[in-house]
């Protein structure tokens, strides 16, 4: 084929003239009025690039008619927007990378896009990322874009990024081209409205003319400075006056009705099954109020949704429930914004990378470092201010709320930052504070665990953009110090049956003393008060004794005077707290009964027993927990603080509500009822979380506490990545069911108490064993609710504790270290980690006898054992 020819052109002589000719890379948008004042200049650019031999390349994607027939000589690409902005731009992208270098392209007018994304913000970020692709490949791209349509910083995003801007306008009969940007071209008579003669664009010279013409234009127009609402406050302004229009008797409560579906989709949710959960229980009302605490455009996430919807329910189901829940006053940051931020810092060609199954790591580290150096735009830092000035110096959290994350499915528990600002300081030390935190979260996104869950999922090509929403920290002042009295997090069925007197179906909750981080993450050696809500007096722990060993020791709050996150010592804490009322939390004990870790006198332990039986705090919570998995139709896990008031009385925060993945423990048959020692690999006695199982195990992952404990921190991290590498070790056959043992606790980040390997690195485990060792008192602390429990229940993975030296539970160490050691012929380059590591395979672990777990999450019981 011969190489295309021509320079590139307009099609229209007189108009090149205009512009000083079409030049390699150049994209041009025409500003109209309508769709008709495009076409003049579609056909003949269109024209001459097939009479010259060039690539023409049409997408379709808007409601008008088409530009160009099927006979025009274009390749026509159609396209549906309504896919989303990620999926909708990679499309066509791929569409620019085959085409290759030179193209001509056409587009339909670009404000259709901002009709089917419902926001003007993604219109400027869709041009933003195309424009420069197509430049870097030298081609000649037409856009249209509707005047007066669109917000000024969305036309001040593609005016900054496009090569010409043309504004098209008739008056009197005549049609006239304004040219309001030429890159790297000039004239005294370029940037002047011109007038079409026949083939030729007359500049308009004379003042007197000009005058006339722009005046007689500019009053057609909305302002004459460009500070036209954009689509999403004209939806809204329409929206509040058919709101006005109904309460006034003016229109039928219909219209509200019809406008109230798109409304949702637009800034709620367009997951089918949470619209007709939000259809149920929100309304017009709902959604003007959510727009009017909302920053930027877009939907407001899963997160959010989840805490909205959540209230609605229980606000409707009983009226009771408005005056016992601590009105909330959370501002919305939308997803849009998240695009715009990256869009802005020249981030989106890394996003774009990480959509590739195959690569999706490659760049992410240096893409977060970007993140976290980035700018946001002038606007939107005005706005983030306006909203920390209606806080004033309150504490507030700015928490991930991405558009899949709390969804039925996928929990993205822990994947995302939630990061606390103690606000404290002059208002531009605050912001400063506020934006750092804003970039933490979005970088989250670009971290190794998110995206190796996105992957693992099958979410890589999915739309998942971060919105973010703000709250208010729910608390008190106490000193210097800010906290919730009570926080945790409530599950609607409990996994974990410690008793036989205990209703699963009852639910659960994790109650902690401060702020909530301790109930969600499994950090140190500190413990939970574990609640059956059916039976809250019954406690996992033996006798008081035990009560008073495993109770909470370290509490979590706000150091309003250092201005950051702090983790203190219950009695520390309760020093500083005159007006706390204690004895609804903590037993007090004297100084000879008990001594805290550190050494200091531990005068109160945490056992929660006045607020569990003297209030009307459980059936409260029962009833909550059963009312929202009833409306869901599923069961639900939700995150809540309490506070007493000095009247008494309590408030209950609901801060977020997402459907509970988990599966109950089910029938499985018994074990034998006698187990030879030699055969018995391990028994325990609890506790196990999970669904009940009887299955064959293929390999064992044992990590020997007894060289564990030798090794030095740097040393453990290098056994963590380790068991990264042979859970993922890929062979030949069926997928093996692995059950890993270590010492410790797996899930926190301490590697002086367990393996610090992250969620990743087990995800292919099946068991997961924790072997209480170690030479210190670390029980395992059930981890009902936690991000790491929902990692479990997600990954179907079963969780127990064994306690080696208890007669109940024992440990066949023998067996482990006389067993074959696969590590080297695995992993050659590993071998090293031999002592500390070993890798058991059966049936060559024993003689070709099966290796059985039979785990039984109703009865507390599992053995694992050779037949």
């Amino acid at each position: 084929m011969s190489k295309a020819r021509g320079n590139p052109s307009t099609g229209l002589p007189g108009l090149d003239r205009v512009v000083q000719r079409l030049l390699p890379g150049d994209n041009i948008v025409w500003q109209v009025d309508s769709i008709e004042d495009y076409l003049p200049f579609v056909a003949p650019y269109c024209e001459d690039a097939v009479r010259k031999g060039k690539k023409l390349v049409y997408f379709r994607f808007a409601r008008h008619a088409e530009l160009v027939g099927e006979d025009s000589g274009a390749e026509i690409h159609r396209l549906n927007p309504e896919v989303g902005f990620e999926t909708f731009t990679a499309e066509i992208h791929k569409v620019i990378e085959r085409a290759g270098r030179g193209t001509f392209y056409l587009f339909d007018c670009l404000s259709d896009l901002a009709a089917d994304w419902y926001s003007d913000l993604m219109l400027g970020n869709f041009f933003m990322v195309t424009c420069p692709y197509l430049y870097e490949l030298e081609t000649i791209t037409y856009f249209a874009l509707l005047r007066d349509r669109h917000s000024f910083e969305a036309v001040s995003a593609i005016r900054d990024t496009t090569q010409l801007l043309l504004d098209v306008f008739r008056n009197g009969g005549k049609f006239y081209v304004h040219p309001l940007k030429v890159h790297q071209r000039n004239s005294p008579t370029m940037y002047l409205p011109h007038v079409r003669d026949g083939e030729e664009f007359r500049p308009l010279t004379e003042s007197a003319v000009l005058s006339e013409v722009l005046a007689q234009i500019t009053s057609q127009r909305v302002d004459a400075v460009p500070r036209t609402p954009d689509l999403w406050d004209r939806k809204f302004l329409q929206a509040r006056e058919i709101k006005e229009d109904v309460r006034e008797g003016r229109k039928p409560s219909k219209e509200a009705e019809d406008i109230f579906p798109g409304l949702l989709r637009m800034m709620v949710t367009r997951d089918e099954r949470v619209i007709a959960l939000a259809s149920r229980y929100l309304d017009l009302t709902d959604l003007l109020a959510i727009r009017k605490r909302m920053i930027g455009t877009g939907l407001i996430g899963g997160k959010s949704v989840g805490m909205l919807l959540s209230r609605a329910i229980l606000a409707r189901t009983n009226g009771r429930w408005r005056e016992r829940m601590e009105t909330h006053d959370s501002f919305y940051i939308g997803s849009d914004v998240f695009y715009t931020y990256l869009v802005r810092n020249g981030l989106w060609k890394a996003r774009r990378d990480q959509r590739d199954p195959l690569s999706f790591l490659a760049g992410a580290k240096g893409a977060r470092k970007k993140i976290l150096s980035g700018t946001f735009p002038s606007f939107l830092r005005g706005q983030f201010l306006a909203m920390l000035e209606y806080f004033g110096q309150s504490p507030i959290i700015v928490r991930s709320s991405s558009l899949l994350e709390d969804s039925f499915g996928n929990a993205f528990t822990g994947k995302y930052e939630s990061v606390f600002c103690p606000n404290q300081g002059s208002p531009e030390e605050r912001l400063k504070a506020f934006l750092s935190a804003v970039k933490a979260v979005y970088a989250s996104t670009m971290s190794e665990d998110a995206l190796l869950y996105r992957a693992h999922r099958g979410l890589l090509d999915r739309d998942e953009q971060m919105a973010l929403l703000v709250q208010r920290v729910s608390g008190a002042i106490h000193g210097n110090l800010f906290y919730p009295q009570v926080a945790g997090v409530g599950l609607s069925y409990n996994p974990f049956a410690w008793s036989e007197y205990i209703d699963p179906q009852a639910g659960m909750l994790r109650v902690v003393f401060g702020l909530g981080t301790r109930a969600v993450e499994r950090t140190d050696d500190d413990y939970t008060r574990l609640v059956a809500l059916n039976a809250p007096d019954r406690r996992p722990e033996a006798d008081f004794g035990e009560v008073m060993e495993f109770a909470q020791r370290r509490v979590d709050a706000l150091d309003l005077s250092a201005n950051r996150f702090v983790s203190l010592n219950v009695d520390d804490v309760v020093r500083v707290s005159p007006n706390l009322p204690i004895e609804m939390f903590a037993a007090r004990m004297e100084p000879a009964a008990g001594r805290s870790k550190d050494g200091a006198p531990s005068r109160c332990v945490l056992t929660f027993d006045r607020l569990l039986s003297a209030t009307p705090f459980v059936s409260d919570m029962k009833e909550m927990l059963a009312v929202l998995r009833d409306a869901y139709d599923y069961p639900v896990d939700i995150e809540f603080t309490a506070n007493f008031l000095p009247d008494g009385s309590y408030r209950i925060n609901l801060v977020q509500c997402r459907p509970l993945q988990v599966k109950e423990g089910g029938g499985i048959p018994s074990p034998p009822r006698t187990i030879a020692k030699k055969d018995r690999v391990f028994e325990s006695r609890g506790p196990i979380v999970g669904q009940s199982s009887h299955t064959a195990v293929d390999r064992l992952i044992y990590v020997d506490p007894s060289a564990y404990v030798k090794l030095s921190i740097g040393d453990r991290h290098s056994v963590a990545r380790l068991i990264g590498r042979i859970t993922h070790v890929e062979e030949e056959g069926e997928k093996k069911t692995i059950l890993l043992l270590g010492p410790g606790r797996w899930g926190t980040k301490m590697p002086s108490l367990r393996v610090p390997v992250s969620f990743a690195e087990i995800a292919p485990v099946s068991v997961l064993c924790e072997i209480v060792s170690m030479g210190a008192i670390i029980v395992p602390d059930v981890s009902l609710g936690t991000h790491f429990f929902n990692d479990l229940v997600e990954a179907n993975m079963l969780y127990l504790a064994v306690f080696p030296k208890g007669k109940e539970s024992p440990l066949n160490e023998a067996f482990f270290l006389r067993s074959k050691n696969r590590l080297a012929g695995l992993l050659p380059d590993d071998a090293e980690w031999s002592e500390a590591v070993r890798v058991i395979d059966v049936p060559s672990g024993r003689g070709g006898k099966k290796l059985l777990l039979n785990a039984n999450t109703l009865k507390q019981r599992a053995v694992c054992y050779f037949v």
